[in-house]
């Protein structure tokens, strides 16, 4: 297939830079203590300086891979498929989730919400960022909020994404990793002084 061939297929979101998947037990969010099948699609350029998965912000480094064969390679382990990156959205997600939902999978997705909304979501993750800001159409969708805490000013940028989502969003905190020793005892007693968290 020619270079731009793949291309074409890769912007209709027939295939995806995969970067990784695997089965495991859902670590954050609402969803904590669920296995899941966790599909990590390349391409970020969302650019957070703590992020964890630094290698997944260059798509051109991970294979463009069929979404059918994702598909059937996720429906082996679990009922519960998360979407996560980089920045899923970056890509149509559409097929994707179409074919993932033909299975009768739930289908969730962890993103920024900076780009436009695409494809059917059971459970729509917002961890939203600094540097770009999440689409209206993603804040009025999303069943999760999960603001990641660094500083004692991303209790501001919380309660400002708080405000904008929906009233039946589930709110979570969660410690950037390199300063959680200092930042958890902060946000147990902010949570405890704001309850809705």
């Amino acid at each position: 297939m020619t270079k731009e061939a793949i291309k074409s297929r890769v912007d209709l979101g027939e295939l995806l830079p995969l970067m990784e998947e695997f089965y495991t037990i859902q670590g954050e969010g609402a969803h904590t203590g669920k296995s899941a099948y966790f599909i990590r699609i390349g391409g970020c350029d969302v650019g957070c300086h703590w992020c964890d998965v630094k290698e997944s912000w260059d798509a051109a480094i991970h294979p463009p891979t069929e979404a059918d064969a994702i598909v059937e390679n996720a429906a082996k382990y679990s009922d519960t498929i998360v979407i996560t990156g980089g920045e899923p959205l970056m890509w149509d997600m559409e097929p994707l989730t179409r074919k993932l939902k033909a299975k009768n999978l739930q289908v969730h997705i962890e993103t920024s919400g900076a780009y436009p909304l695409s494809g059917t979501w059971d459970w729509i993750c917002l961890s939203p960022k600094k540097r770009m800001l999440p689409k209206t159409e993603v804040l009025e969708k999303a069943n999760e909020l999960k603001v990641i805490i660094f500083n004692k000013n991303d209790f501001d940028f919380a309660e400002e994404y708080a405000a904008k989502v929906g009233p039946n969003c589930t709110l979570f905190l969660q410690p950037e990793w390199s300063v959680r020793e200092k930042m958890i005892p902060l946000i147990v007693d902010y949570v405890m002084a704001h309850p809705k968290w």
